[in-house]
């Protein structure tokens, strides 16, 4: 077991980029990948890491569910609009939703041993779990985030209009208690 190995600070979900929608989602994958690489430092840490521990438990908590939000219920009946059939999105989308109720799924069981951890004041390394239920979550979440990048995201700047885009900016802010990203176009 690894002594201690402090994890640096997850990057902050940046704002701004409310008004490039697709630009938000790359950037939101992004943040997604780093708390998976941050969980798997702390596996093996048995020193506790209040910041580090309460910064993926916020990000588990409120960040990832809003996400899953944002493109079960915006982006992806856009696409379902947009799409022609010969882009094949339909099943995409498909295994996509089945993938966002794994992550649900998975990330309870991370939230549990970090609450504990968290609770006991303990690092990760200190519960037996914490290796089977972080590496089966990060490997899902990394595995689907990369479909996302790859198939939907560049099929949604073909297909998706500036009036959808403007619309899913308003509706990723709104969500989150937002002003309008796009003022001038209202």
């Amino acid at each position: 077991m690894v002594n201690i190995k402090k994890v640096g600070e997850i990057e902050s979900a940046r704002l701004e980029l409310l008004s490039e929608p697709l630009v938000w989602f790359f950037a939101e994958h992004y943040r997604h990948r780093d708390v998976c690489k941050r969980l798997l430092q702390l596996i093996d840490v048995v020193e506790f890491d209040r910041n580090a521990l309460s910064a993926i438990l916020e990000i588990l908590e409120c960040d990832l569910p809003i996400h899953i939000l944002d493109e079960e219920d915006d982006l992806f009946p856009l696409m379902r609009k947009r799409c022609e059939p010969n882009d094949h999105i339909e099943n995409v989308l498909g295994f996509l939703s089945g993938e966002h109720a794994t992550d649900m799924h998975d990330a309870s069981a991370v939230k549990c041993v970090i609450a504990k951890a968290i609770s006991e004041k303990r690092g990760l390394g200190c519960y037996s779990e914490s290796r089977s239920v972080i590496e089966q979550f990060c490997t899902g979440l990394k595995g689907h985030i990369a479909v996302e990048n790859a198939v939907v995201l560049p099929v949604a700047r073909v297909r998706l209009t500036e009036t959808d885009l403007r619309n899913l900016g308003r509706r990723l802010a709104a969500r989150r208690g937002l002003p309008d990203p796009f003022p001038e176009a209202s």
